[in-house]
Order: C-alpha cells, then sequence, then structure tokens
C-alpha cells in the first residue's frame, strides 16, 4: 500500500469519501458501505465538519456523528485513519487559533474518538497569517489530538509559503495534500500543486475524483442529471469537450470490461497520486470503485485518456 510520508501510516489507494454518510446514505447504508470498504482492506476515511450542510435540515458534522457511531459499534478505531477538516463550517468559519480549538474539540466529539489521523486545513483563511496557521497546526499536532496536519484548497502559492513557514522555523509539516483533480480538471493540479507535492515529498488525495458523478458515464446530458442530489456539481461538466473524455472512458471500460468509474480512478493512480477519494450512497456501488486498483492501465489507454483530456490540462 502507498506510504504517507513522514507518518507511520500506509494507505489503501483508495480512499472513501465521508460525504454521503448522514445525507444521500442513511445511518444503515453508511454502516454496510463502511463495513464493505473495510472488508475490503481499506483504511482510509475521508471526513469534514461541513459534511453535509448543503442539505436542508442540516447543520454540518452529520457524517462526522455517523463515522463515529460507526468506529463506536464496531471497535476499530485503531484499525482505520480518519481524516477530517476545518475551516469552512458556517457556524465555525475560518483558522484562527480560537476557532480552530474549538471546532478540532467539536470534530473530536461527534467522531467519539481522541484524536484524528489527518487534520486537513479544509480551507485557506487569508485573514489569518501563514505563520500563524503554521503554528497553530503545530499546536495541535503537539497536543496529540492531530496525528498529521494536511492542506486543502489553499493556493498553490499559499501552500508554498505554509510549507517554507513550517521548514525554516522547524515546525510541523504537512504530509498530504487534497486538491480537486480528475480527468476534466487537471490544470490545477497538474501545474500548481503537484510540483510542490513532489519538492515536499507530500501524498496527494485527490477530491472530486470522479467529477461528481460525471466521469461514471452516468450523465451523458443535461436531462440525465435532471433531479439527481449531484446535479448542481456535475452539471458545469456537460460539454462538448467533457463528453469527449466520457467516450474514451467508456471505451477503455468496455475494452477492459469493467466500469468507466474504474477507469477514471485508475487513470489518477496511474499518475501517481496517493489515493483518489470517492464516495459510494450504497454496497453496491462499492465494487467498481475498488476495481481501480487491480486495474493497470497500459501505456496507450493512458495516452488515449490524456489526449482527450488534454483541453483541461
Amino acid at each position: 500500500m502507498p506510504h504517507i510520508p513522514r507518518t507511520d501510516i500506509d494507505s489503501f489507494p483508495l480512499s472513501l469519501g465521508g460525504n454521503t454518510f448522514g445525507w444521500t446514505s442513511d445511518r444503515d447504508e453508511s454502516f454496510a458501505v463502511l463495513d464493505a470498504f473495510v472488508a475490503a482492506g481499506g483504511n482510509v476515511i475521508d471526513s469534514a465538519d461541513l459534511y453535509s450542510v448543503w442539505a436542508e435540515g442540516h447543520s454540518g458534522g452529520e457524517s462526522e456523528r455517523v463515522l463515529g457511531e460507526w468506529m463506536e459499534s464496531r471497535g476499530n478505531r485503531a484499525d482505520v485513519v480518519i481524516a477530517t477538516k476545518v475551516g469552512a463550517l458556517r457556524s465555525r468559519p475560518g483558522l484562527s487559533a480560537e476557532n480552530v480549538e474549538i471546532a478540532l474539540a467539536e470534530s473530536l466529539e461527534r467522531l467519539r474518538t481522541d484524536h484524528v489521523d489527518l487534520y486537513y486545513f479544509h480551507y485557506d483563511d487569508e485573514d489569518v497569517a501563514i505563520a500563524d496557521q503554521v503554528r497553530t497546526a503545530h499546536a495541535l499536532v503537539e497536543s496529540g489530538r492531530v496525528r498529521h496536519l494536511a492542506l486543502s484548497n489553499h493556493s498553490p502559492e499559499r501552500t508554498r509559503e505554509f510549507l517554507e513557514v513550517a521548514t525554516a522555523e522547524g515546525l510541523t509539516l504537512p504530509v498530504a495534500l487534497q486538491p480537486q483533480y480528475n480527468l476534466v480538471n487537471r490544470n490545477a493540479f497538474e501545474q500548481g500543486y503537484a510540483p510542490l507535492a513532489r519538492e515536499y515529498d507530500l501524498a496527494v488525495f485527490p477530491y472530486f475524483a470522479l467529477a461528481s458523478g460525471f466521469l461514471t458515464g452516468k450523465y451523458r446530458s443535461e436531462s440525465d442529471l435532471a433531479g439527481k442530489a449531484r446535479e448542481s456539481m456535475a452539471s458545469g461538466y456537460v460539454t462538448t469537450e467533457g463528453l469527449a473524455v466520457v467516450d474514451v472512458v467508456v471505451r477503455v471500460a468496455e475494452a477492459r470490461g469493467v466500469a468507466p468509474a474504474t477507469v477514471a480512478l485508475a487513470w489518477l493512480l496511474a499518475k501517481g497520486v496517493t489515493a483518489p477519494i470517492a464516495s459510494a450512497r450504497t454496497p453496491e456501488q462499492l465494487p467498481a470503485l475498488l476495481a481501480a486498483v487491480d486495474l493497470d492501465l497500459d501505456d496507450d489507454e493512458v495516452a488515449a485518456l490524456d489526449a482527450a483530456s488534454a483541453p483541461f490540462a
């Protein structure tokens, strides 16, 4: 399994997204998905205090709460790697030291644990100097409540500043990045974040790995999205260029006898990421995701996918 640098964590090559827990997956469905993921060898589960504030009647923390109940019921906290995030929840916005302290305490309570394995600063807070963010992160790790720090959605420039300040002051370095990266969203990662990941030896856990479901091949027109929970997130990909990418994904998938989602995730693994993040509403959706771990795309397949997605690079 891929190793997360500067940690004792080996990550299964697929990370399970927790955004569906308590949202499109109820408690029992969430437990079933989690059980199936772990039974298949999975260990990294990604959540956030924000999940799923966007759903009607939700206030955030729903995913963490379900995840905490599941770990407690299974008695398996030591066997899983829990990632969660801070900074984007409306009731706990930003990265001031005071806010992060409160938000972490609330996340730990919902997760029913005394520590988080990977704690992401979810979004940058430009009202807080990077040097202050670095010191806040270091204090969290020193406290033992956070094992390792990670970043998501800082700009490449601010990410570099974070890494440079932490290095210069001998403070805690992030061990991972969580950028948006997929076949129809390549440029920001490949031009901005990938060089940083290589230079500073950072693990990479891409989110929206399937472009909000678009790369599963289910959505071939706007009408296919009507009424779906992910409609607003995936609709922007339904363009001539986006559909051309899906056509190649589907063609490779049919030739290999696998699902399109498997190919889209396998392409990310071929690009050297640690573990793409993908979510499943039900256990029946998991096999197509898990199959990516064992699918080695050949050079011609990768080249075809690269060429189709070149407009997004």
